[in-house]
């Protein structure tokens, strides 16, 4: 399973065995951390990740990553729903530039309008220096 991002027309993205899933050397997980491959951009759609969280009694997510309007959109809002308490940073996350009949939106203004709806309910939206400082 893939994901397929329609950018005018189809292209393809987070194919499993290419560029677009490799882990950033900066986030490599540590010998032994649990990784959980997804296909979709809600990340406890079809994966362990909810059996996975339950099973070690975790309740607090923090959550960073790639796309803020897509995958940090849907799990974040999934996570709420199942009851998680979630943080989000907002300067660890990345988005881009959009288009919507024909209006194109900003890739600041989109991050902008997605994390104050996320703020809004489903997290606690903060920077990393605000977290680490709380953490």
């Amino acid at each position: 399973m893939y994901n397929i991002l329609l950018l005018g027309q189809m292209q393809l993205f987070f194919i499993k065995g290419t560029k677009g899933v490799e882990i950033h050397e900066n986030v490599k997980p540590e010998i032994g951390e649990k990784i959980i491959e997804k296909g979709f951009p809600n990340s406890f759609r079809e994966t362990d990740l909810l059996k996975y969280l339950q099973e070690e009694n975790i309740t607090e997510l923090v959550i960073l990553g790639m796309m803020t309007h897509m995958c940090i959109d849907a799990t974040t809002r999934a996570a709420k729903d199942f009851g998680f308490n979630c943080t989000l940073i907002e300067d660890a996350c990345a988005t881009k530039d959009l288009e919507i009949n024909n209006r194109k939106i900003k890739s600041n203004d989109v991050q902008i309008a997605f994390l104050s709806a996320l703020n809004y309910f489903y997290a606690t939206v903060i920077n990393t220096k605000n977290y680490l400082q709380d953490n």
